[in-house]
């Protein structure tokens, strides 16, 4: 009967996937939106949006949240149809697959006999993992909490920016425990650890992570880092010890070995020893026992850092020793209020204003800090460096990010833009590449998807006035970009994604030549002006559309799918979908295409034939990035009114409050900043040229703390309704205003531009 009354209040009292409402912005944010890593009902492989629920700072280095699984596709370490927690990471990765990686300093409450393993998701006996009620989670910006029911034990989770707390709620039990796996990591192991004593209340140590223990793309993403950590418990240890598997040296540490029954076998018989100072292992753990009273609360604070362990204690003592739960609970709460209010919406309704400002929340995740409170950071030529100018940032997820996210971030988060800029410039400096990476991930080169993105971001930030970095070093290092990944000397590229990487690096060499027009190298600026028209030489009049080409020059036979045949000299599209893709030069790529008028009646086809939910498949695809920038084509075609309807109609039917509401992988703010800059009404066609092409907003007034934050732009849709989709016509600044995009100058100088909507 208690437990039915449990279960009854806590639902009660719960804050369902959905349910989410407030006055605040901060409190229209529902961390649930995404977390869902299901292929079945993504329909593909890659799954839904891969964002995690739990505790997250403002681009802050530590995030805290339930973990439900190792690796496979399974990035985020948490998907909402599991039905056990295997425990509470410090660490985590926001929307991405390719076995993801982090989930690091894992955290377990339990009692009872001692289990060194986590178990099987679905049967908890068989580990320390546990079922949980799911009507208990409660989510909300820098808070989580849950109900384990294996235990009874309620598990609440908060974070600062270098560090994160967790709070357990115990029941009266003569053993209870908290455990922590100093192994665990999402998609792999860590494959050596340490931990020490410090006093009966206090740990420290660190993980070491390489490829041999799989992570990032199972290896092939060469993630190479250590996490160090400073851990204090609220309350003495009744008693402490440690666990230690016996993993032989020759034994392979991908993800298909750790997750396999000889390896599991070896975990969970790990010898169990205690009263030791310190221990160092393959594959260890720690745990601290209490003998706890009905409600009895133990809470574990611990400071992160990847320079050292001194560094963790130093973040731990400057964020979180002095504060309580709540205290801390309250700080990323303000935090995320100041975060989200340099986008202020009115209009609309409640669950458009909760998807809009959980994208900007999603936004806000990455690139997170890799600095500690001190300036020091881990450097690419494994040194310790200190920052004095800059914060050096991590995950640049460049492939998906350089469309939407980093051109949003110009407008409101131009500091994080030149944060990223440094951070990529001083790694190239430092592991002596003297080129950037397209999807750097804590130093590594992982060389993942295509393209140079970094390229772009430079480009955007510098033809928007944005500095704070050393162009001419900046530019140095993205001409060696160009040089050494770019369309070979014939002009164009071959081999498996031929035509993606053409298009692609016409557009980088596009942003080359604007880059040299700062700097007024004209010889430069000419050169690469000529070779961003690479795209005319895949194109095949034939057929009027881009094609694969062989090395000497012939064309790759055409398959019997045509423009539809998925990879087919492409890479996670078709050529269909990676076709318009020439934003640097819209007319000409219209001029090859047969015209305007031809033009138009192909791309009204090809939203047409796109399911309404937007799920993938072979026409507008927006689960994935190469056709974000599609909808916008419309304005340069003449037809603005189907950039109008088709972005409000992609905003209604892609995006949605609830757990499956992102049709594709978030990818570390891209599929969330799309969102937030088309709901708004504006959104760039090509990042590196300052104009933002102007679309029909979600909300009846969008007002935009932009570039220096002192000036604000504000969005005005008079008669704005589900049916008055059209503009009639615009006033900027109170002037008759007849363009379809607008200015990056012209919105942070500050100013109103009003939308006249129709039906």
């Amino acid at each position: 009967m208690k437990n039915y009354l449990l279960k009854f209040i806590l639902t009660i009292f719960s804050v369902l996937p959905g349910a989410v409402s407030g006055q605040e912005a901060v409190d229209y944010v529902n961390p649930f939106i995404g977390v869902s890593t299901s292929a079945e009902s993504a329909g593909v492989y890659h799954g839904l949006g891969k964002t995690f629920p739990g505790a997250a700072f403002p681009f802050g280095m530590v995030q805290v949240s339930p973990n439900t699984i190792t690796g496979g596709d399974n990035g985020c370490g948490y998907s909402y149809e599991h039905t056990s927690i295997e425990g509470f990471a410090f660490t985590q990765m926001s929307g991405v697959g390719w076995y993801g990686d982090l989930g690091n300093l894992l955290v377990m409450p339990t009692s009872g006999v001692l289990k060194t393993v986590a178990g099987q998701p679905e049967n908890t006996s068989t580990g320390y993992r546990s079922a949980y009620l799911k009507s208990s989670e409660k989510v909300t910006a820098g808070y989580y909490s849950t109900l384990l029911t294996d235990y009874n034990i309620r598990a609440e989770a908060t974070v600062a920016e270098h560090s994160g707390m967790l709070r357990f709620t115990f029941p009266e039990n003569k053993q209870s425990r908290i455990q922590i796996d100093l192994a665990r990591r999402v998609g792999g192991t860590s494959v050596y650890q340490y931990v020490q004593i410090v006093d009966q209340q206090t740990i420290r140590g660190w993980m070491k992570c390489t490829p041999d223990g799989g992570g990032w793309g199972n290896g092939a993403g060469k993630a190479n880092y250590t996490v160090y950590f400073y851990l204090q418990f609220s309350r003495p240890f009744d008693r402490h010890g440690y666990w230690n598997a016996t993993i032989p040296e020759n034994w392979s540490r991908k993800l298909e070995d750790v997750t396999s029954t000889p390896y599991l076998q070896r975990v969970s018989e790990a010898a169990v020893v205690r009263d030791l100072p310190e221990l160092e292992g393959r594959h260890i753990g720690f745990f601290a026992e209490y003998e706890t009273q009905k409600d009895e609360i133990i809470e574990v604070k611990a400071g992160i850092s990847f320079v050292d362990m001194q560094g963790a204690e130093r973040n731990f003592r400057r964020e979180i020793a002095s504060l309580t739960f709540d205290s801390v609970r309250e700080n990323a709460r303000k935090a995320w209020r100041e975060a989200l209010g340099k986008i202020k919406v009115s209009g609309g309704t409640e669950e458009q204003k909760t998807v809009f400002y959980t994208a900007l929340y999603h936004t806000m995740i990455d690139p997170r800090t890799f600095t500690d409170v001190d300036g020091r950071y881990w450097g690419g030529d494994k040194r310790p460096h200190t920052a004095d100018k800059f914060t050096k940032r991590t995950i640049f997820s460049g492939w998906d990010v350089f469309r939407s996210q980093f051109p949003l971030q110009t407008l409101i988060n131009p500091g994080i833009v030149c944060d990223m800029i440094n951070s990529l410039v001083t790694l190239a400096e430092e592991n002596q590449t003297g080129y950037y990476e397209r999807w750097e991930f804590f130093n590594a080169y992982s060389g993942c998807m295509i393209g140079n993105p970094a390229i772009s971001v430079l480009a955007d930030a510098c033809n928007k006035g944005i500095r704070g970095y050393d162009l001419q070093k900046a530019y140095q290092y993205a001409v060696k970009t160009s040089e050494t990944f770019g369309n070979e000397d014939r002009g164009y590229t071959t081999g498996q994604y031929s035509v993606s990487n053409t298009l692609e690096y016409a557009y980088s060499d596009w942003c080359m030549a604007q880059l040299a027009k700062s700097l007024g190298n004209e010889p430069d600026a000419r050169k690469y002006s000529g070779r961003a028209q690479a795209y005319q030489l895949i194109f095949d009049p034939a057929k009027g559309w881009f094609r694969p080409k062989n090395n000497d020059g012939s064309w790759l036979e055409w398959p019997e799918e045509g423009r539809l045949s998925d990879a087919y000299g492409c890479i996670e599209s078709n050529l269909y979908q990676q076709g318009w893709f020439v934003p640097h030069d819209v007319d000409g790529m219209v001029k090859l295409m047969g015209g305007k008028a031809k033009v138009l009646v192909d791309l009204i086809g090809f939203f047409r034939k796109a399911p309404s939910d937007f799920l993938w498949n072979s026409y507008y695809n927006h689960a994935n990035e190469p056709v974000h920038h599609v909808p916008f084509l419309f304005n340069r075609l003449d037809a603005p009114q189907l950039t109008q309807y088709w972005t409000r109609y992609i905003c209604s039917h892609a995006y949605h409050n609830k757990v499956e509401g992102l049709v594709g992988n978030e990818d570390v703010g891209q599929m969330s900043a799309w969102y937030v800059l088309a709901a708004s009404g504006i959104h760039p066609l090509c990042p590196g040229d300052t104009r933002f092409e102007i679309t029909s907003p979600v909300f009846d007034t969008v007002t935009i703390r932009a570039g220096n934050q002192e000036n604000t732009f504000t969005i005005v849709a008079h008669n704005n309704s589900p049916e008055n989709v059209y503009i009639d016509y615009m006033l900027l600044n109170g002037e008759k205003y007849a363009q379809s995009s607008i200015t990056y100058e012209n919105i942070v100088k500050g100013g109103k531009l009003e939308l006249f909507m129709k039906p």
